[in-house]
């Protein structure tokens, strides 16, 4: 077994990678395991696109410290954090973060206590810690962890306990929920940390490893990046004074070619050496040229460190602080040019207005996004069942809207704690409105007052959520028994509230089935949107079959385009 005494920044970013690869590799494992068998199950999609974001921001990072990459993991996994589990594995990575912060390298003590303090951090975001989860993997393999590094300083055994732990816990999660023995799978965000641990012990004991293929940029394409990281890096910077490092350098060089080359092109090597040189550093390469961007004090190093390596195709240098004076220079000029005179005849031109409250929903399909837009939303996120925005996108829709303050309303339960991250990183007072389905939202709209204040429609909107019951129509992707029903691949099923009422052969069958079983004597309003899967002659055929039920009841049909379900339907 090989041994070792610490992680440096190379073999940090390694099992980044890996895990990162693994989880794309498996995320339709990892879905397969929702306990439903309805095709939105996202576990696994949500923590691959949620670490795919950290490993960005590893990537963009030119530290060669374990601490200073561990925080831009937990940023960019935060940033891109989707669904519960991904804001899960995001607090994980953030308490591991924290706890190493100030480390160049790790110690086999170093990384038992980062996986401790990752596993008490998400216990602490989760409201309502709930064991057979994700929590009791981390909790188990933190153990494990402290309990090797105890005894023995190499940090090969103590990630191979830390896996072998988790994987341990992992089995026992169906013991601990009841639901997931009846259907016969483990958790799947618990699966999908122990394929994170996997793949870094798989990196520290030197096996081969998963690996996402890769693609290639072609030359064109090298130039976009290049141009993108500059403008990227720069930005912000109005004060020459503030830019550190002064030359903005680029190099391409021909690989292998030249009279001075004297080692063999290694990606790490190569970009390890640059990385001390300045920042904003992009490296991009193909099998015959490599392409540099970096900001840097040094130009002239830069160059010999690429000529090391091939001959020299292309040099660009430009000295940033004289070309932001310029600018600087230039603005002024074109301000005092253009600025508008007020004038008893012509009162210089207002700004656009920005709503004092702005109301961002999320909602898969044209016509269901129009509909949150006539009850008062003032921006749509598109997403929902099987595609969860980050709190990235969250937080972008909250700062674009220019409002004073925001209420989110998610109408899924799985988005709400990038909904709670996205409040805490937003420059505005925000608060959530939790509503769980598309029906809760629409009821939960009708109780804004644009003269309230946040606290006040935050208040009313909850309040709302509990007139109305949600239905929801799909179809099953696997068979299965739960709840007392024996379900077949492909048969339809009618969901209430969040569980299985109805199983069924077609869609149009489960969904008057489904009202029958909503509906009460002090019911009065029937909605129902039509998605993507279906078509309005059917809605029609299910209009009329809910009318014979009770022709007191008032019918309302939407088309909603939404994906996954033929029907969404309320009942108020």
């Amino acid at each position: 077994m090989l041994q070792t005494k610490e992680i440096t920044n190379r073999e940090f970013i390694k099992m980044i990678e890996a895990a990162s690869a693994f989880l794309d590799q498996n995320a339709e494992f990892i879905n397969s395991l929702n306990v439903f068998p309805v095709p939105d199950g996202d576990t696994g999609t949500n923590m691959s696109l949620s670490l795919d974001s950290g490993l960005k921001y590893v990537n963009e990072s030119s530290s060669t410290k374990v601490g200073e990459l561990a925080q831009a993991l937990a940023k960019g996994l935060l940033m891109g954090a989707r669904g519960n589990s991904g804001v899960i594995l995001s607090q994980i990575f953030r308490g591991f973060s924290k706890n190493v912060a100030d480390k160049e390298t790790l110690s086999a003590a170093d990384l038992a206590d980062a996986i401790a303090a990752g596993a008490q951090t998400a216990y602490k975001a989760v409201m309502k810690p709930t064991e057979g989860t994700v929590l009791t993997v981390v909790r188990e393999a933190a153990k494990a962890a402290r309990k090797t590094a105890a005894r023995e300083d190499d940090i090969v055994a103590v990630m191979d306990a830390t896996y072998k732990a988790a994987d341990a816990a992992l089995q026992t999660t169906p013991d601990l929920l009841p639901v997931l023995k009846q259907v016969g799978v483990v958790d799947s965000g618990g699966q999908g940390l122990t394929f994170v641990f996997q793949a870094f012990d798989d990196v520290l004991n030197g096996r081969e490893v998963a690996k996402k293929g890769a693609h290639q940029p072609n030359p064109t394409e090298m130039d976009e990046m290049v141009d993108a990281e500059h403008h990227r890096s720069v930005q912000g910077k109005l004060n020459p004074d503030d830019i550190v490092y002064g030359y903005c350098t680029e190099i391409m060089v021909r690989i292998g070619k030249g009279k001075q080359v004297d080692r063999k092109f290694d990606y790490d090597t190569f970009y390890n050496y640059l990385a001390k040189l300045g920042d904003s550093l992009l490296v991009v390469n193909d099998d015959e040229i490599v392409k540099v961007h970096v900001h840097t004090e040094h130009p002239g190093k830069v160059m010999a460190w690429g000529q090391e390596f091939g001959d020299l195709a292309k040099v660009k240098v430009d000295n940033m602080r004289l070309q932001q004076e310029t600018i600087i220079e230039k603005d002024g000029e074109a301000a005092e040019k253009k600025a508008p005179v007020a004038t008893a005849e012509a009162p210089a031109e207002a700004p656009a207005e920005a709503p004092e409250t702005a109301i961002i929903t999320i909602a898969a399909g044209e016509g269901m996004q129009t509909l949150f837009k006539s009850l008062g939303a003032t921006t749509v996120i598109s997403g929902g069942q099987t595609m969860n925005p980050s709190t990235q996108d969250i937080a972008d829709a909250i700062n674009n809207s220019h409002a004073k303050q925001a209420i989110i309303v998610p109408n899924n339960g799985n988005i709400f704690l990038a909904a709670e991250q996205a409040v805490k990183v937003v420059d505005i007072p925000a608060v959530i409105v939790h509503s769980k389905t598309i029906s809760q939202g629409m009821t939960a709209m009708l109780g804004f007052e644009p003269d309230h204040t946040l606290e006040e429609n935050q208040s009313a909107m909850e309040d709302n959520l509990t007139t109305v019951k949600s239905g929801e129509v799909t179809h099953a992707v696997r068979d299965t028994q739960i709840d007392g029903f024996d379900i077949k691949k492909d048969n339809f099923m009618g969901i209430i509230d969040g569980k299985i009422a109805v199983v069924t052969d077609n869609a149009e069958k489960a969904a008057v089935q489904m009202v029958t079983k909503m509906i009460d004597e002090d019911s009065e309003i029937i909605t129902i949107i039509y998605g993507a899967d279906t078509n309005k002659a059917t809605a029609d055929h299910v209009e009329a079959a809910v009318e014979k039920l009770d022709d007191e009841l008032e019918v309302e049909v939407h088309e909603g385009d939404q994906p996954v379900y033929p029907f969404v339907i309320s009942v108020e």
